[in-house]
């Protein structure tokens, strides 16, 4: 049940540069100017034009893409060289004996726009498809990467720092373009998908499959399926065993680190920390800051996660009874309103509040703006909340993904997450796979493969159901 942007809102209506040069320098105003400019917090200059109100050309001489400077490419181009080099070779080699035509892919990028993704989206392009990408989170793109993309001749529509009109007219301009109709979703989240459902419902007439990976977007998904409303066949790639154990466990573990020092500085040993959620990502958190000496506390309603978590020794507690103790709050359920507005009353000064949960409806943030609390601006996404008796909380990239917004993601991890060695790509489960490292024939993401079988599956294979990825892929 989470709230999405009205179908019949105009995407024209977005604050003046006059407007959002003067909301963004008066952090200390009322409240009301601090909140409702939150968006607009960006790292961009306040003399620069929005990416939406630019004309912008590639070397080749199109327009179709919408990034925060194409004059970065170059830049972008040597950063993808660099993350390279990392020692995961299953994600640096392209198919290149691959001549099947797969599909037109509409699709939302995942994660930050990197060397991962960069190779995926190569790699779709080599296999015949013609792709269209925008971004899943309002804070993951690197702007480089992304202008690096659009050089290379990709429709991207992503930069760093969208308000929350810019995501949704980025989704549409991925989409509703004249004589190019997508047959294949690959998405993240379920926004793209909503999207469509939504505003271009007919579009469904020529979509062979969808291919989700965020346990957000998969929820929706089993929502559509139950209420008889799914009208194509989904694959469910969350659930597939290397995405649940790379990309939740073992990237969070390192990235939820990383993401409290780059934007708090603080250190970790002796801070007592309630994690919500002890599934694959809770479990990654909690293991990275017991290791660096914090107290950590989990909240859990699942009986054999939260028996999990009482055999890796954390202490199962209720949000309630903890909340005016702690010095860090992070939620990674998946769910929504697991921290109310009565909780964060009864949190302590200086608690630092942030989700690592795909979706930011975790934390209540629209509870906070209201006009008898302050926003304060302290650092690229972090906000100082205040209440009238001086008490604040350091909210962290106003309640979206934490990773994403305020950290990187790991090359090698993208590497393990997408790969999967393959020599007869298009094969249906009931063949055999799994030939052999043959790098001419390698195709390295389980995202494509699924894209594969589902446009290539014979009439009935899959019905108007949620499957999961099978695991020989």
């Amino acid at each position: 049940q989470i709230q999405f942007a009205d179908q019949k809102q105009e995407f024209n209506k977005r604050p003046t540069k006059i407007g959002r040069r003067s909301l963004s320098r008066s952090i200390s105003q009322s409240s009301t100017d601090s909140y409702s400019s939150a968006a607009s917090y960006t790292d961009s200059s306040d003399d620069e034009p929005p990416p939406r109100d630019k004309q912008q050309k590639n070397s080749k001489g199109s327009s179709d893409f919408c990034v925060k400077n194409i004059k970065q490419a170059e830049f972008g181009r040597r950063e993808i060289e660099i993350a390279e080099q990392d020692p995961s070779p299953e994600l640096s080699h392209h198919p290149r004996s691959a001549s099947r035509d797969l599909c037109r892919c509409g699709r939302r990028f995942s994660r930050r726009f990197s060397v991962g993704l960069q190779v995926l989206m190569e790699t779709l392009g080599a296999l015949g498809a013609q792709c269209r990408w925008a971004a899943c989170n309002i804070y993951s793109t690197l702007n480089e990467v992304a202008a690096a993309l659009a050089e290379s001749g990709f429709p991207v529509f992503a930069w760093k720092g969208e308000s929350e009109d810019d995501f949704w007219w980025c989704i549409d301009r991925c989409v509703n373009v004249e004589g190019w109709q997508p047959n294949m979703i690959l998405d993240d989240g379920g926004d793209l998908t909503h999207w469509i459902y939504k505003k271009y419902p007919n579009m469904f007439k020529k979509i062979k499959g969808i291919v989700e990976e965020s346990v957000t977007g998969v929820h929706r998904l089993y929502q559509l399926s139950k209420a008889g409303k799914l009208c194509v066949p989904a694959m469910n790639v969350n659930d597939s065993v290397t995405k649940q154990k790379f990309d939740n466990l073992y990237c969070c573990r390192e990235s939820i680190l990383d993401g409290l020092k780059r934007t708090t500085d603080m250190m970790f040993g002796g801070k007592q920390v309630v994690v919500c959620g002890y599934g694959e990502v809770g479990k990654g958190c909690c293991a990275a800051l017991k290791a660096m000496g914090s107290i950590v506390y989990v909240t859990e309603i699942d009986p054999i996660c939260a028996l999990q978590a009482c055999m890796d020794g954390f202490r199962l507690v209720k949000l309630n009874e903890v909340i005016r103790q702690v010095d860090i709050v992070i939620t990674c359920t998946g769910n929504k309103n697991v921290v109310t507005r009565e909780h964060l009353d009864r949190m302590k000064n200086s608690c630092i509040v942030c989700n690592m949960g795909h979706s930011n409806t975790e934390i209540d943030v629209a509870s906070l703006r209201t006009p008898e609390l302050t926003w304060e601006r302290v650092r690229s996404q972090v906000d100082h909340v205040i209440w009238p008796d001086g008490k604040r909380i350091v909210l962290l990239a106003e309640g979206r993904l934490l990773n994403l917004s305020c950290s990187t993601v790991p090359t090698f991890v993208l590497s393990i997450t997408a790969t999967t060695q393959v020599r007869r790509a298009c094969a249906g489960p009931e063949q055999e796979l799994l030939r052999g490292p043959a790098v001419s024939d390698r195709v390295s993401s389980p995202q494509a493969l699924a894209l594969i079988e589902l446009y290539n599956a014979p009439e009935g294979r899959y019905k108007q159901d949620v499957y999961l990825l099978p695991k020989k892929m």
